[in-house]
């Protein structure tokens, strides 16, 4: 019996995960959370095999909160489960602890497949976010572009302002200060060498990092 931990902050997507997982015989849920304090709480008080992690839950960032599981539990499992799709916060995903990332538009299917590969301690990632890896891994093929070597807070702080996101929206939505989010800001501006907010949308917009029509 494989034991699933479902967490996500919409309660109707976890209705929904609970469903697909229930399809399966061999699927069990253990518990849920909505929160990054939850999923603290379910990790240290409940037994379970698989972590299947939203990543844009309130509170800590995924990539943070991936990294308390994994300190926590070493051995734990986890599969996000994101609406984005771009490489980069696959690849941030891995690199973090987790064992598989899926998004959220991917078929009931493909979830169940993942939950098993990676319960059987195999890896669940698409051909792209391997490529990117295993460039990352070999000698001079890692930190060639200036975003890689952004923070995880200061990349989410990244793809909320080039999302149209002022400051102080930010500060609310990731429980920070708008001091804090001022000098992820300009740390981030400092590391990817732009001076302004268009320069910031066009390396977005270049990279990949910004859904052209927000």
């Amino acid at each position: 019996m494989i034991r699933i931990v479902l967490a996500d902050d919409h309660a109707i997507v976890r209705e929904g995960l609970k469903r697909i997982v229930g399809d399966a015989a061999d699927f069990t849920v253990a518990g849920e959370a909505a929160d990054g304090t939850e999923v603290m709480r379910v990790v240290r008080e409940t037994e379970f095999d698989v972590l299947v992690l939203d990543l844009s839950m309130p509170g800590r960032s995924g990539m943070e909160l991936i990294k308390l599981v994994k300190a926590e539990k070493p051995r734990l499992r986890i599969l996000v489960l994101s609406m984005h799709q771009e490489t980069q916060y696959a690849v941030r995903a891995i690199k973090s602890g987790a064992s598989g990332y899926l998004t959220k538009e991917s078929a009931p299917a493909q979830l169940e497949q993942a939950i098993r590969k990676i319960a059987a301690g195999g890896a669940y990632i698409s051909s792209e976010v391997a490529e990117q890896l295993a460039l990352g891994a070999m000698p001079g093929g890692g930190g060639a572009l200036p975003h890689e070597s952004l923070s995880d807070r200061e990349f989410q702080v990244l793809r909320l302002l080039v999302a149209g996101e002022a400051v102080s929206d930010i500060a609310q939505k990731l429980n920070l200060s708008v001091k804090t989010v001022s000098t992820h800001k300009a740390n981030l501006m400092q590391k990817l060498g732009l001076s302004n907010a268009t320069e910031m949308l066009r390396y977005a917009l270049k990279h990949g990092l910004a859904d052209p029509f927000e």
